[in-house]
């Protein structure tokens, strides 16, 4: 590796035109010139099985980021494209993704046959390995929301829009916050990323959730496993990764600007909302404009004779305004992307049984997270891509209780985190045998805390990191390994009311990845992995130590706090065809110096903004020696008939404290679903139509840590009907879901609310778009 990165450098500073093969017969088309010239293009159709065209098929150049649609004869064309192998993804809603690996050589054409299908399945994935694969190859377990899937789905919550994946779910602060759990993690042990760049917010807050909107994505990828070998900290149970729509251009069209638009609303909580896109583009230059807006009342629960108070759900309701402006240029040879984001709003908190004057004077959360990000991608030769990605985070977020929600009173707490990340990846590919990564990431981060209550200190962080990620290809075996060295270190001022004095703490971490992966046959994957990984503590863990209204309770944190660190083994086999898509996995998931809250069993008093005092329960901040996190799980989708397609999942695990042999904390209990579609017939019409009745079942949960509440099981169905249709060459579509349809009272095990409200109760969802 060291000999190609010194072999690579001296090419890296010299214009495109001098760059030549360094490695020679390394592809097909290697003896020829190793640039493109004018007029290498890539052309081709798209047909369906019987051999008819396809329209509005999406292709798309993966690692140039370009894109083109078929016209009405299925063709599709790329002009002067760099020799080199790139990726070639191909989408359209009611036939199977594909992927091809394709090198341009002068005038290079290829034909691709889409099969018919009612299946979601996704053509590639760029979590998993930093570049593009397709998710059967992946060594990773790996899902992908995307598309009409992704349509249905999207929440003002990331992790309601990703519950329908085996392995993850959601701990929910009400309809408004979610946290996304993987197999068993969540909070600082479950990374999101946007665009490839770390999200940095307080999300390890129980009642904070990932700083983004799920409508920003064209699809979201999910990494279940461990995989700071790939991203650093943080990704110790897993990765989540929004990936969004390539800025568009006009490269061989003529300049264009269009338009989307989507408006719905929910009968349950009164939730309406929209979205507006405009995007366009002229030559290699393009824009995107993107801006969504919710509001939200209370939720309601079933009404009955219980203790737990049903009905009107006092203050959790929610607003929020989100959007996005991105401009990007596409060249031969490199394309670069600007873009800002914006995701913030105010959300409710309930810190207790509800009551009416908690909608006036309850704790609000007020979020604004701003983001700027710039992205480049550089085809230096035949062999080598040179890609950075960068990104400026403006984080704030203060809790406002009683006055301070409608004046200009000291919230409890206000907190400002600015972070500047970096990563530049080097990409290298050797005929498709070896392919892989090396990278270096940065990070600086500085945290501002004020407000009546400083929940944890001003403080500097930074971390550097180089990292390599390769994958070797024989025949019908794929095997891959990594390495990645993490320098982390942590500049925390004195503060008297947190009793701290200034320190500086500084850790090293080493994370390492194998795998393989064995296809017999094309459709079966059968996958192995084992993977270290760690994760840093985080400034609460290490240094809160006061009032936390939010939640109800005095928190205390662990100074002496070390990382964590894992050793996850994870082995999985895959099945992916037109008819039938499946996994079954099974993990086991060592996790040494465990973090963990619990209560200690004492009380604190703290003066209140109304002048009085509040007695909070001490919760405090301990590390275990040794967690093991066990578990499976199971997803499958079948095209019965043309017309009717069944889905199934399951999940199940089981996390330990070793040390003292006892259940860990809030495990998700077991889950099972069985849903069933009946639609018109896939295929290239311009119109479809569905039905879809589903059940979800959920065990009780009796396997409890020390402070965990029991909740029984339940059982819910959720109906779902919709139509597309394409007119004057523009898709609409009108989709309703019915949640909960029974109206079923039940409690959520990893629901915040669970101890003093039910979940919420029956909830239409209509929802009309066009073009998004």
């Amino acid at each position: 590796m060291l000999s190609f990165l010194a072999t690579l450098l001296p090419y890296a500073a010299l214009p495109a035109a001098a760059l030549t093969p360094m490695v020679p017969g390394a592809f097909v088309h290697a003896t020829t010139a190793s640039v493109a010239v004018v007029g290498d293009t890539l052309r081709g159709t798209v047909v369906d099985s019987a051999g008819a065209p396809i329209a509005d098929v999406s292709v798309s150049l993966v690692e140039l980021g370009r894109s083109a649609s078929t016209t009405r004869d299925g063709a599709f064309v790329f002009a002067n494209v760099p020799r080199a192998r790139q990726t070639l993804a191909v989408r359209r809603v009611g036939f199977a993704s594909l992927t091809r690996q394709v090198v341009v050589n002068g005038t290079t054409t290829i034909n691709l046959t889409l099969v018919a299908t009612a299946l979601h399945l996704e053509a590639v994935t760029v979590t998993a390995t930093r570049a593009p694969i397709a998710p059967l190859a992946s060594p990773l377990a790996t899902d992908a929301l995307s598309g009409e899937r992704l349509r249905r789905e999207h929440e003002v919550s990331l992790a309601q829009a990703l519950e329908g994946f085996a392995g993850v779910r959601d701990l929910s602060t009400g309809q408004q916050v979610g946290k996304p759990v993987i197999r068993g993690l969540t909070g600082p042990r479950v990374l999101v990323l946007d665009d490839g760049l770390r999200l940095e917010d307080y999300s390890w807050s129980d009642e904070d959730g990932p700083s983004v909107d799920s409508r920003m994505a064209e699809r979201i990828e999910v990494i279940r496993g461990p995989a700071s070998v790939l991203y650093g900290s943080d990704a110790i149970g897993g990765v989540i990764n929004i990936v969004p729509e390539d800025v568009p251009d006009a490269r061989g069209d003529k300049p264009f600007v269009s338009g989307a638009a989507e408006a719905y609303g929910a009968t349950n909580n009164g939730e309406v909302g929209g979205v507006l896109r405009a995007e366009g583009g002229s030559g290699a230059f393009g824009f995107r404009a993107t801006a969504i807006g919710r509001h939200a009342g209370n939720y309601h629960t079933p009404r009955g004779n219980t203790e737990t108070p049903t009905g009107d759900i006092y203050d959790t309701g929610y607003g929020s305004l989100n959007g996005e402006l991105a401009v990007g240029y596409h060249g031969d040879r490199n394309s670069a992307t600007l873009r800002y984001e914006r995701y913030g709003g105010d959300f409710g908190l309930l810190d207790g049984p509800p009551v009416p004057e908690d909608n006036q004077s309850g704790p609000l959360r007020r979020l604004a997270d701003n983001r700027i990000q710039g992205t480049t991608s550089w085809q230096l030769n035949e062999n080598a891509r040179l890609e950075t990605r960068s990104q400026y985070q403006r984080h704030s977020l203060k809790e406002l209780v009683g006055d301070s929600r409608v004046g200009d009173e000291t919230p409890s707490f206000d907190l400002l985190l600015q972070t500047f990340t970096t990563d530049v990846l080097l990409h290298h590919d050797h005929g498709g045998w070896l392919t892989g990564t090396i990278g270096i990431s940065g990070l600086y981060q500085d945290n501002k805390s004020t407000g009546l209550f400083p929940l944890v200190p001003n403080a500097r962080t930074t971390n550097g990191a180089v990292f390599a990620f390769e994958q070797a290809t024989f025949g019908r075996w794929s095997f891959l390994a990594g390495a990645r060295g993490d320098a982390h270190r942590i500049g925390a001022d004195a503060n008297t009311e947190l009793q701290l004095d200034a320190q500086t703490r500084s850790t090293h971490a080493f994370s390492g990845d194998v795998g393989a992966v064995y296809r017999p046959i094309e459709h079966l994957a059968f996958a192995a992995n084992v993977g270290r990984a760690f994760r840093a503590p985080t400034l609460y863990e290490l240094f809160t130590n006061g009032p936390h209204l939010g939640e109800g309770r005095y928190e205390i944190g662990i100074s002496s706090a070390v990382p964590e660190q894992s050793l996850n083994t994870d082995v999985s086999a895959r099945w992916e065809s037109g008819r039938f898509r499946g996994e079954i996995a099974a993990y086991r998931n060592r996790i040494d110096h465990f973090l963990f809250v619990e209560p200690t069993g004492g009380s604190a008093t703290v003066a209140n903004e109304e002048g009085g005092e509040d007695t909070l329960p001490v919760y405090q901040y301990k590390q275990t020696s040794r967690a093991t996190l066990t578990g499976i799980d199971i997803s499958t989708e079948v095209e019965a008939t043309r017309m009717l397609t069944l889905r199934g999942r399951f999940d199940y695990v089981r996390g330990n404290n070793d040390a003292t042999n006892s259940p860990l904390p809030l495990m998700p209990p077991a889950r099972g679903d069985l849903e069933a579609e009946l639609h018109t017939a896939t295929g290239s019409s311009g119109s479809r139509a569905y039905v879809m009745a589903g059940t979800q079942l959920v065990s009780r949960q009796n396997r409890l840590g020390q402070f965990d509440t029991p909740t029984d099981g339940y059982a819910l169905l959720n109906l779902g009907a919709g139509a597309g249709r394409q007119i004057g060459g523009r898709e609409y579509f009108l989709d309703l879901r019915l949640r909960n349809a029974t109206n079923k009272r039940y409690n959520d095990f990893l629901s915040r609310y669970k101890t003093f409200a039910y979940e919420p109760g029956r909830n239409l969802i209509i929802r009309v778009s066009t073009g998004l």
